[in-house]
């Protein structure tokens, strides 16, 4: 179901469509849509339900994470220790598999993390919508941000969109903290939303357009010419939504603006620095959806006793002292991960916390770098 944000005109939606000749009943979505609803409301009654999924491409060494048998979680393993103050609240799954991942590379399988998707980077391959990308597209008109993307490394994503196309990552905590929480000169304001606008100009002009070929196609290519407005429909809103939004005053939070660590080798400061925002923008319900891809470092991290580069210590060959150094290193991963859960747990929200709204999903692409398997 596709929710416009404010009432939907029957003028110009049979305009657009192509459809003048065609009486249309009185919708729902001419009234006040459910967006306005959501804008106009000061409290929601009950805490709304949240997702944050995690992908450390890199993997993890099995045996320093997974107890030798299923049953109650306790801090046995080296990894599970890091986590200890949150093992009431972990489910641990192992032996879980998506078929036909091998793709073009070795970390291929990275872009397929929410969609299981097959055969990834190879010739004919295409993607399909993500996991966070299907929950957005229910929820996402709730809040200012309908999900955050975001990677240690500029670029990376876990999310795509329903036509298989990624979504850039955003790296930089400093820009997603003003984004979230810096509100514009009254100027910049207005040029962005008469950016919008013209914006939505431009789908009414290749609309009508499109609407005119229409009558000129055989049935498959009008299948995929209905697919093609269902996308425009998709942008009209989310632009729609997005007026809104710029209009609205950001919320005030008692955290300073963070600085970027731009050092690289600082692998885990980093994942600690963009947590920090994380748990803001689920505080702040700026957000229900984000999704943060922990990309591999092709050098040494900044970690007491490593001295080798961390993606050929993930190849490590059953090296026992390539292990050593690679466990020091995700021990800190699962470090920064069980602080992030503990800000999270230490929120109140209604008569609980934040944590028990929100569904972390914690894990990798990979189950075996060492043979990138």
């Amino acid at each position: 179901m596709l929710i416009p944000s404010r009432p939907l005109s029957r003028r110009s939606w049979l305009r657009g469509s192509g459809a003048a000749a065609i009486a249309l009943p009185c919708l729902d979505a001419m009234g006040t849509s459910l967006g306005q609803q959501v804008l106009a409301a000061d409290q929601v009654a009950t805490p709304p339900r949240k997702l944050v999924a995690i992908n450390s491409g890199l993997g993890f060494h099995a045996p320093h994470l997974f107890p030798d048998q299923p049953g109650t979680l306790s801090p046995s393993t080296p990894y599970l220790k890091q986590i200890r103050n949150h093992l009431d609240r972990v489910t641990l799954l192992s032996g879980l598999s998506h078929p036909e991942q091998q793709g073009n590379n070795g970390h291929a399988s990275s872009m397929t993390f929410l969609t299981s998707a097959q055969r990834p980077g190879l010739a004919g391959f295409r993607n399909t919508i993500s996991l966070d990308q299907q929950i957005a597209g229910q929820v996402g008109y709730q809040t200012r941000f309908p999900c955050l993307v975001l990677s240690t490394r500029g670029g990376d994503s876990l999310s795509w969109t329903a036509g298989g196309v990624p979504i850039p990552g955003e790296s930089s905590p400093a820009k997603l903290y003003k984004a979230m929480f810096i509100d514009g000169k009254p100027d910049e304001v207005d040029r962005e939303i008469e950016g919008l606008r013209r914006g939505r100009s431009i789908l009414d002009v290749v609309a009508e357009r499109a609407s005119q070929l229409e009558r000129q196609l055989g049935a498959r290519d009008r299948h995929k010419l209905g697919e093609y407005f269902a996308s425009i429909r998709d942008l009209e809103i989310r632009l729609h939504q997005s007026e809104d939004w710029v209009r609205r005053p950001k919320p005030h939070v008692d955290v300073s603006e963070p600085r970027d660590i731009t050092d690289k080798q600082q692998a885990i400061e980093r994942q600690r620095l963009m947590y920090d925002v994380m748990a803001l923008a689920l505080q702040t319900d700026s957000t229900r959806v984000i999704t943060f891809h922990i990309g591999g470092l092709n050098a040494v991290p900044q970690i007491k006793g490593v001295q080798s580069d961390w993606h050929g210590l993930s190849h490590h060959g059953k090296d026992p002292d390539k292990i050593a150094e690679l466990r020091l290193i995700e021990e800190a991963e699962f470090a920064a991960f069980g602080d992030f859960l503990g800000k999270l747990r230490s929120i109140k929200e209604a008569d609980g916390t934040l944590l028990d709204q929100t569904m972390v999903m914690f894990g990798s692409n990979l189950g075996n770098a060492s043979a990138h398997d």
